[in-house]
């Protein structure tokens, strides 16, 4: 018995031809007298053959009701946000309100339930918008609403903002450009921001003591967005979101990767050590984290108003600021700006009506003289006028040529064909002193005077081999986008590449102006 195992537990020994049986060879299938090869190996083929990995982009548009469902891929609505049972609590920071619509965006099953804390900047309190949100509120016994802390006359709470708390001890943070009005999540051109579900600290993190982290982690991220919470509570005389930031100190940021960018009112000190800066201090501060890939990239403006400013502002402080970067001492970005005209109002979803909500001046003698000094920047949003050539290069198409902008886009492209980016802010703020803040005065002081928000994102946040490229009517970059063994991202485009600049004659939507011309619709636009 021994010896019969003894020859099982050996490897059957191929037979010599000397050894081999005469005849017995032809009566066995071919597949058993054949030699045996192992396969080829392919541990190598996937790594010779494997494309890049995509990312989604880190913005999303907001649904167009009036455009098809191949504009609206990827894109997000406001019951989107709001429509999951999940939620528990729910912060509305924002310029204008309409609560009905707010509330219609809960689920109907806790529509009820929800925590709704509405935050505006009505400080008056014979203000027609205080008045009126008071009324509304009165059919909601679980809506609070809350006064910003508004130390300066002429500005204005313009952040938008939604931080949800919920049942499952998530919480999460959504930055975007839409007041909470059904106007402006219908037919306008809008983005949002949205971070991961954010879960709670474990005891042991509680009580650690973090060194400072870097801009664009999201440990970083937390102590500007707790910053930004507390200037609410500047005031001695009244609390506000000292409850949320107590909550918000327990939850996990780590996740986020991106860098808050934010305006809050007040006087603010360039050379103090406070942890963050706000306006075109706290923007430049963000951009010295971030690489550029050469010195001479392009910074497309987008915005939905214009103030009136001095060219002085505009080249020495807020461009100096934006022209900031991690690895290049002396960049000379060229800019331009992206608004819309008078025929691009008319032609759009809306026709006048969308203009109620893009402004600037251009009647009196300094602002016209400041248009004049813009026309060499100023580029079309629809882009689809006479001056863009016959013939011309292929173009790229977002799907928002007739959803008007009140979105607010700041983008570093990193080459002259716009094939990649550096750098991508969405934001609240648009062109003005109000938002980003005065000029530094003799005393080192810069004043700003409106509340704003808004998210940094850039490559490196994403990896080493990361590069970010403009995505149109999608999220998610095409594979063939980048090189093998790259992490390509997507930044969802508002508007079509390339850039169409004035013409001579063309000017800047004037909210202010009359015109006669009917839009699609058949009306005309006169100012009462």
């Amino acid at each position: 018995m021994e010896d019969i195992s003894e020859e099982r537990s050996r490897k059957r020994r191929r037979l010599s031809n000397d050894d081999e049986p005469q005849n017995n060879h032809r009566m066995l299938p071919h597949s058993l007298t054949s030699s045996i090869s192992p396969p080829p190996l392919r541990r190598n083929q996937k790594s010779e053959i494997q494309g890049p990995q995509v990312t989604k982009s880190p913005f999303q548009l907001t649904w167009i009701r009036d455009l098809p469902e191949s504009s609206n891929k990827d894109a997000v609505s406001l019951r989107d946000i709001l429509g999951d049972p999940m939620i528990s609590e729910c912060w509305e920071f924002n310029y204008l309100h309409n609560l009905d619509f707010l509330m219609d965006a809960f689920d109907s099953d806790v529509r009820d339930l929800v925590k709704v804390h509405v935050v505006h900047g009505f400080w008056k309190n014979e203000d027609p918008g205080r008045l009126n949100l008071k009324a509304q509120a009165e059919k909601y016994p679980n809506i609070t609403l809350h006064t910003a802390y508004m130390p300066e006359m002429f500005g204005t709470h313009h952040t938008k903002m939604l931080v949800l708390l919920r049942h499952d001890d998530a919480a999460q943070i959504i930055i975007h450009t839409a007041n909470m009005i059904p106007f402006d999540w219908t037919n306008m051109t809008q983005a949002a921001w949205t971070s991961p579900l954010l879960p709670l600290l474990n005891s042991a993190s509680l009580s650690e003591d973090t060194e400072p982290s870097p801009i664009g982690s999201g440990t970083r991220f937390k102590v500007d967005f707790l910053n930004y919470l507390k200037a609410y509570d500047n005031n001695p005389k009244r609390v506000i979101c000292k409850p949320l930031v107590d909550k918000l100190e327990k939850y996990d940021f780590s996740a986020i990767r991106g860098a808050l960018v934010g305006s809050v009112p007040g006087r603010h000190h360039i050379e103090n050590d406070s942890e963050t800066a706000w306006g075109w201090p706290g923007l430049k501060s963000v951009l010295g984290a971030i690489p550029v890939q050469s010195k001479d990239g392009e910074i497309v403006i987008q915005i939905s108003s214009i103030a009136t400013l001095s060219e002085k502002w505009i080249d020495r402080t807020l461009f100096k600021a934006m022209n900031t970067s991690k690895n290049v001492a002396n960049s000379k970005s060229s800019f331009k700006i992206i608004f819309p005209t008078a025929d691009e109002i008319r032609r759009s979803l809306n026709g006048y009506d969308s203009g109620s909500a893009i402004h600037t001046k251009i009647q009196s003698t300094a602002q016209a003289k400041q248009v004049q000094y813009l026309k060499p920047m100023l580029c079309h949003w629809a882009g689809d006028s006479n001056e863009r050539a016959s013939g011309s290069a292929q173009i790229s198409d977002a799907g928002r040529k007739k959803a008007a902008p009140h979105i607010k886009t700041f983008i570093r492209f990193a080459d002259a064909k716009k094939s990649s980016i550096d750098w991508m802010l969405v934001t609240s703020a648009n062109l003005s002193k109000q938002a980003w803040g005065e000029a530094m005065n003799a005393g080192g002081d810069v004043r700003i005077c409106s509340y704003e928000l808004g998210v940094m994102v850039w490559p490196e946040l994403f990896g080493e081999k990361t590069t970010m490229v403009p995505t149109f009517k999608t999220d998610i970059p095409a594979p063939d986008s980048g090189k093998a063994e790259e992490l390509i991202v997507g930044a969802r485009m508002p508007y079509d590449l390339p850039l169409v600049p004035y013409g001579k004659d063309d000017l800047p939507w004037c909210a202010t102006s009359s015109y006669e011309e009917l839009d699609w619709k058949g009306d005309s636009y006169r100012v009462k």
